[in-house]
């Protein structure tokens, strides 16, 4: 018998469908079921080191996936997202297979000479994954009804194919054309696929519900598709699946400022808008502790306003560390006096210069200067370090008194190595004390560095940091997924179409 799949499918990118996928994945795994997330090919640079399923060690999936492994409460593995695709910033992504990276190509390159392997990579997880569970929840990409790829749309298309799933349509009413959205992309789908469409849900949606009543209704009419559900505006504070959710460069955008905490006691952590930025959930739990805002910076902005300063990580450090220096954001650097970290890109970014530069950069540069705040040196390699670390941490300059184990994870090329003292000195020429940096990806979801952190930038800022009660309560994200799904979805339709 062939394991139920439903694949949560959308109109367009950011529509909801990793929100949907999420909440279904809790809400199944609440009922006692067994559920497989399952992407087939992510673009992303938020990823997560995780348990290669064909192998030893550690590879990467996209954020995304591993969040709906721990909503399916699923150890999170490579199997649940066989192929990503790592945007580099020159027209070429890395392409990772079950977990391990195996070169750079552009988008041509990839359709040409490594798509069937990917699809082949794909079908292996996705069996090994439905031999084990009840219900496969897996997650399209972008739109289904991109008409250019239907021969080559591994996420949607071919995942949709040799999983045999009930397709789930996913559109969001936020930017209007929900109606249009949904019925052109049925106009759209292959006809094998449009007999798998067994239902939509309308996301994002603001106000009273009833007013859409006749819509729906006009739409069923038309299409025969039920509407299954109308979702309305939540977020239920699941990390983002990529960079698509921070502002275009040369926009500002805060988080972490909704929670009732009053200016006063509260403080702002600046992240500069690298154009390459990874991982840049690094810093949603920053804007998690009452009285701390996370702002994410365009690289031309003033520090004026920012007490501390988190730099992330990059998918290619050189070219980020040359388009910080245009803008200008080193000299804003060099005024700031407050508490500075770099997070693995950033913390190579923090030393005093990086050696075999060319191997990630696109210039002929072999050696780069680097921002000179730390006294180390990387060098680049071609080969890549992924791995999930538990490690007995001991903090320094705005991590102080942060020890005890912290686990997180590794991704990144490059070693970095401790060499004479910092080059750039304080205002009043001592040495620059209140900066650090790690490889460690995740470090702010750890207490005891996120607290010093925190502590190190009240302090820097003379104010009173509020009582721990303060600001909103924050609640399981997973649970708030699939809460939402449960009060606004059909559920028990999906279930019953589906013969789960």
């Amino acid at each position: 018998m062939t394991t139920p799949t439903l694949l949560v499918a959308g109109t367009a990118s950011h529509v909801g469908k990793s929100t949907v996928a999420a909440g279904l994945c809790r809400l199944f795994s609440n009922r006692g079921l067994v559920v497989a997330p399952f992407k087939a090919q992510n673009m992303s640079n938020n990823a997560r080191a995780v348990a290669i399923s064909d192998g030893d060690g550690f590879g990467e999936i996209g954020v995304s996936q591993y969040v709906q492994a721990r909503a399916a409460r699923v150890t999170p593995v490579t199997d649940h997202n066989p192929v990503l695709l790592k945007p580099h910033g020159d027209g070429a992504s890395q392409l990772v297979v079950h977990g391990r990276a195996i070169g750079k190509n552009t988008a041509g390159d990839y359709y040409a000479d490594d798509w069937h392997r990917a699809r082949d990579a794909a079908r292996a997880s996705f069996d090994r994954l439905a031999a084990d569970a009840d219900v496969v929840v897996a997650e399209g990409a972008g739109s289904i009804a991109e008409i250019n790829l239907h021969d080559r749309d591994l996420a949607n298309v071919e995942t949709a194919r040799f999983t045999d799933a009930d397709i789930l349509l996913v559109a969001d009413i936020e930017r209007g054309g929900v109606f249009a959205s949904l019925v052109g992309t049925l106009e759209l789908l292959p006809s094998d696929l449009r007999e798998q469409v067994v239902g939509a849900v309308i996301t994002k949606f603001r106000g009273d519900p009833s007013l859409l009543e006749s819509g729906l209704d006009a739409f069923e009419d038309r299409t025969g598709v039920p509407v299954l559900g109308v979702v309305p505006y939540d977020d239920p504070g699941l990390p983002e699946e990529d960079s698509l959710s921070l502002p275009p460069e040369g926009e500002w955008l805060t988080i972490g400022d909704d929670d009732g905490v009053p200016d006063s006691q509260s403080i702002t952590i600046g992240v500069p808008r690298l154009p390459r930025i990874s991982n840049a959930t690094d810093f949603e739990p920053l804007a998690d502790v009452p009285g701390v805002r996370v702002s994410y910076l365009p690289l031309g902005a003033s520090l004026a306003t920012i007490d501390g300063v988190v730099l992330p990580g990059s998918k290619n450090t050189v070219d980020d560390l040359l388009a910080l220096r245009e803008a200008g954001f080193d000299d804003e650097l060099d005024e700031f006096d407050g508490p500075i970290v770099g997070i693995c890109g950033g913390y190579q970014l923090l030393g005093q210069r990086i050696d075999d530069a060319d191997i990630e950069g696109t210039g002929d540069s072999k050696t780069v200067d680097g921002l000179g705040y730390l006294p180390t040196v990387t060098t680049f390699s071609p080969e890549k370090r992924v791995e999930a670390v538990s490690v007995e941490f001991e903090g320094a300059g705005p991590l102080a008194g942060a020890s005890g184990v912290v686990e997180g994870y590794e991704i990144h090329q490059g070693t970095t190595r401790v060499v004479g003292e910092a080059e750039r000195l304080a205002g009043d020429g001592s040495a620059v004390r209140q900066v650090a940096g790690t490889y460690i990806h995740d470090l702010f979801a750890n207490e005891a560095p996120q607290e010093a952190f925190v502590d190190a930038v009240y302090e820097h800022t003379g104010r009173k940091r509020p009582d721990e009660e303060a600001g909103a309560e924050t609640a399981d994200p997973y649970e708030r997924a699939a809460a939402l799904i449960e009060t606004h979805v059909d559920v028990e339709q999906i279930l019953e179409i589906g013969g789960v």
